[in-house]
């Protein structure tokens, strides 16, 4: 019966989660859609099977352990259908999976962005009572969480990883780099802005510390770098490492939220939902501090993050130089 679940192994963190517990002679079974990332992962030694959670493809048959539950539709634009079908309808069959394998600990891997409100929130424990969504991804992250938490006879722990990057990101520093290669970034606020960044080594071990710790079940950890840093010092660090110059503009925040939600109503008026040059929720993230508290997560399961950001940083720019 010894044996992990990984659902979404061929995307960023379901993909580091995998080959660490390749590498430490774990037996894996590697979910996903992207045939030739499950290729290259059987060539690592993992069972692969190609499944698309979200839809109607027969669950595999298989007796494992554990379930690290990493598919996931992550983006700050979407229709409300698309994110239904793969965080709603894709946790309520990973939970299906998870019960005919007989798994003990299923890990949800979940979003702080359920956490988020236009205002400074600074060491945000697992506890605070969660505002309204800010958009149909943080809803969907939350409905999924509570799917998981009525599984008690699964051990469920959900983690709120923020930030991730690192070799292989292809969404966080490279939206950065590109919006900073294309215009100023809005500087608001007189530039307080600040956040925890996560580099991908770290979220994965603490995936695979939650999936053999022994804590009660039905639990929620926050997850982070562990450091506080302002968006311009992200923003300004990873564009010297790229060579691309970072210019700011400074820019009113009422003005900027009024023109988003403009551009939202527009984009989403559109045949097809373009996606807006910059969504309410991204231009937040440039506006207000947020932060998480690891205080939960260090006392009950005694992990902490181990790489720092400019060590981050280092790592992901060597990777992509050679």
């Amino acid at each position: 019966m010894s044996g992990i679940i990984i659902t979404g192994a061929t995307g960023f963190l379901g993909g580091a989660i995998a080959r660490r517990l390749l590498r430490e002679g774990e037996r894996v079974i590697a979910l996903g859609r992207d045939r030739a990332k499950l290729s290259a992962l059987a060539e690592a030694s993992a069972e692969t099977c190609a499944v698309d959670l979200s839809s109607d493809d027969p669950l595999p048959d298989l007796r494992v352990e554990g379930l690290i539950h990493c598919a996931a539709l992550s983006s700050p634009w979407g229709t409300r259908a698309a994110f239904e079908l793969a965080n709603i309808t894709g946790t309520r069959r990973a939970l299906q999976l998870a019960h005919k394998a007989g798994v003990r600990r299923f890990i949800h891997i979940s979003s702080p962005s359920v956490y988020f409100r236009f205002a400074d929130q600074e060491a945000v424990p697992e506890d605070q009572p969660l505002p309204p969504p800010v958009n149909a991804y943080a809803a969907t992250k939350a409905a999924s969480e509570t799917l998981v938490l009525a599984a008690p006879e699964l051990s469920p722990i959900i983690l709120r990883p923020r930030g991730l990057y690192g070799p292989g990101d292809t969404a966080l520093l490279p939206r950065l780099l590109r919006a900073a290669s294309r215009r100023p970034l809005p500087l608001m606020r007189g530039g307080v802005a600040a956040t925890d960044l996560t580099y991908i080594d770290d979220v994965a071990d603490a995936a695979i510390t939650a999936l053999r710790a022994s804590a009660a079940p039905s639990r929620i950890y926050n997850v982070s770098g562990g450091e506080a840093l302002s968006v311009r010092t992200v923003a300004e660090r990873a564009g010297a490492m790229a060579g691309v110059p970072v210019r700011w503009r400074k820019l009113p925040w009422p003005l900027v939220l009024s023109a988003t939600r403009a551009s939202e109503a527009l984009c989403g008026a559109v045949p097809g939902r373009p996606e807006p040059p910059v969504t309410a929720y991204s231009a937040g993230l440039f506006a207000f501090r947020q932060t998480l508290s690891l205080d939960r997560i260090t006392k009950e399961l005694g992990w902490r993050p181990r790489v720092s950001f400019d060590e981050g940083l280092a790592r992901t720019f060597r990777e992509l130089s050679k």
